[in-house]
């Protein structure tokens, strides 16, 4: 009777998982800038930058992710911001925050999955 868990990869893979506990972190300090105005995202996108090139690519492309994030985020809510004198920046920050949160749930899927998020370069979700 031979061993049949010894044969499995899965079994025998002794590698160490890579720690997700900094980018999930970055993507709650994203979710969170939406209520401090932006501070957070502002220490987010710095882990990032520190982090990045430090784990396996599809870690990597998370905090890509992250740091283009921040700065497609910076845009958006800087002309929300500017749209506002004629009243329509509210409802182009309300799309901000949406967008925001919905870039956030496919992070940490992602994460969760342990693969890289879907559409990295895009400036939409």
């Amino acid at each position: 009777m031979s061993d049949y868990n010894a044969q499995d990869p899965a079994v025998l893979d002794d590698s160490p998982k890579p720690d997700t506990t900094i980018p999930m972190v970055i993507y709650a300090l994203h979710l969170a800038g939406i209520v401090t105005g932006g501070l957070t995202s502002l220490v987010g996108v710095v882990m990032a930058y520190v982090y990045r090139g430090q784990g396996p690519h599809w870690l990597d492309e998370h905090y890509r992710y992250q740091i283009r994030t921040f700065w497609m985020g910076l845009v958006y809510f800087a002309v929300s911001g500017l749209l506002t004198f004629i009243l329509i920046g509210f409802l182009t920050w309300l799309l901000a925050v949406i967008w925001l949160v919905i870039r956030c749930v496919k992070g940490f899927k992602g994460l969760q999955e342990e693969r890289q998020p879907d559409n990295v370069d895009t400036w939409l979700v």
